[in-house]
C-alpha cells in the first residue's frame, strides 16, 4: 500500500479527531493537510502509521486550539463549533462515545478544558487510544496524561449532557417541531418545548440576530411564530438534517443557499435547547452560503407564495 493510500484511509480518523479538539471543519480539515504534508516529507516509514499520524494531527490541532482560544474570547455573542453534518470516521464498538462527544452540548464543555485535557479526553475517551498511544501523541509522560485525563473526565462528567436514548422518538419529535414551525403552529410548538427551554443563537456579529439567548417556553414559541413570515418572505426551505448527530435542520433560501443550521437537545420528549448557527463564516462548507441580511430586506411583493415555510421535500398549502 503506498503512503497515499494509507493516508486516505486514515483521513476518516484523523479529520474526526482534530474535529473534536478544534470544533471546527475548515481548522480540522486545515490539520488534516498539514498532517500529510508531514507525513510525504518524513524521511522514513513508521512503524505504525495510524499512531504517527494521530500523534501529527493531535499536536498540530493542540497548536490550532491554543491561538484559536484567544479569538474565542473575544467573540461577538456565544460561540458555536461550526456544524457538522456527517462524521465520516464510524467504529461500531466506539458508536456511543462517537455520538456522544460531536454533539454541540459536548463540544461546548470540551471548550472548557484546557487544549491537552481536551487531547487526551478525545484520543483516550473517544477513540480509545492506549496511554502509551496518547502519552507519544501529546508529547507527555504516561503519568500526566492520566492525571490529565482523570481532569478532563471530571469536568465533562459533571456538566455531561442527557438526550433521549430512543433515537426513533428522538427524530419522530423532531419532525413533529419542525411541521409545527412550517405550519406556524404556536400551540404545537409550545407542547414540545421543556418549560426551561434555551433558544441560543452564534451570529458572531454577522448575521440577523435578534438576540443571543431566549429562555422560556412562552418566550421561545413567540419568537419561533415570529420567525415563519420572515422566512415566508425569503422563501425559506426547512431541510430536516442531522447536526452534530442531534436531530436539526438546515435552512436555505429560495435558491438553495444556506442561511442557517439548527441543533436540537431532546430529553423526556421534550426539547430542551435549540442552538442556531447564523455566523457565515461557519457555514461555507456546506455549499453556498445566503447573504440573510439581503435577504432580510426583500420586498413582499417578491416572494413566493406557498406556504409560510416550505420543508424540503414536501409541499406546503398556500
Amino acid at each position: 500500500m503506498t503512503r497515499v493510500e494509507e493516508f486516505q484511509e486514515l483521513r476518516p480518523l484523523l479529520f474526526s479527531i482534530a474535529y473534536r479538539i478544534l470544533g471546527s471543519v475548515s481548522e480540522a480539515e486545515d490539520a488534516v493537510q498539514e498532517t500529510w504534508l508531514r507525513y510525504e516529507a518524513a524521511p522514513t516509514q513508521p512503524a505504525s502509521t495510524k499512531a504517527f499520524l494521530s500523534a501529527v494531527v493531535t499536536r498540530i490541532s493542540i497548536d490550532v486550539l491554543r491561538s484559536a482560544r484567544v479569538r474565542r474570547e473575544e467573540y461577538v455573542g456565544p460561540w458555536f463549533p461550526e456544524p457538522l453534518l456527517t462524521d465520516p470516521y464510524q467504529d461500531p464498538e466506539r458508536s456511543a462515545e462517537l455520538a456522544d462527544s460531536v454533539s454541540m452540548a459536548a463540544l461546548l464543555l470540551l471548550e472548557r478544558l484546557s487544549p491537552l485535557e481536551r487531547a487526551v479526553f478525545v484520543l483516550r475517551e473517544v477513540f480509545g487510544f492506549s496511554f502509551p498511544e496518547v502519552a507519544s501523541a501529546v508529547g507527555r509522560s504516561e503519568a500526566a496524561c492520566r492525571q490529565l485525563a482523570v481532569r478532563a473526565r471530571r469536568h465533562m462528567d459533571a456538566g455531561r449532557p442527557r438526550f433521549e436514548t430512543d433515537r426513533k422518538e428522538r427524530d419522530e419529535l423532531a419532525g413533529r417541531f419542525l411541521d409545527a414551525f412550517r405550519d406556524g403552529d404556536v400551540d404545537g410548538l409550545r407542547e414540545l418545548l421543556a418549560a426551561d427551554v434555551q433558544m441560543v443563537g452564534d451570529g458572531g456579529g454577522k448575521a440577523p440576530q435578534w438576540a443571543d439567548r431566549f429562555i422560556g417556553a412562552e418566550n421561545v414559541a413567540r419568537v419561533l411564530a415570529a420567525l415563519v413570515p420572515l422566512f415566508a418572505r425569503i422563501g425559506a426551505k426547512v431541510e430536516p438534517h442531522q447536526v452534530n448527530g442531534q436531530p436539526g435542520a438546515i435552512f436555505r433560501d429560495r435558491d438553495g443557499k444556506v442561511l442557517n443550521t439548527w441543533a436540537l437537545d431532546i430529553l423526556d420528549g421534550q426539547i430542551q435547547t435549540i442552538r442556531t448557527v447564523n455566523n457565515p463564516d461557519k457555514l461555507g462548507h456546506m455549499g453556498p452560503v445566503a447573504d440573510a441580511w439581503a435577504a432580510l430586506r426583500e420586498e413582499p411583493t417578491e416572494l413566493q407564495t406557498e406556504g409560510p415555510v416550505r420543508l424540503a421535500g414536501r409541499e406546503t398549502p398556500p
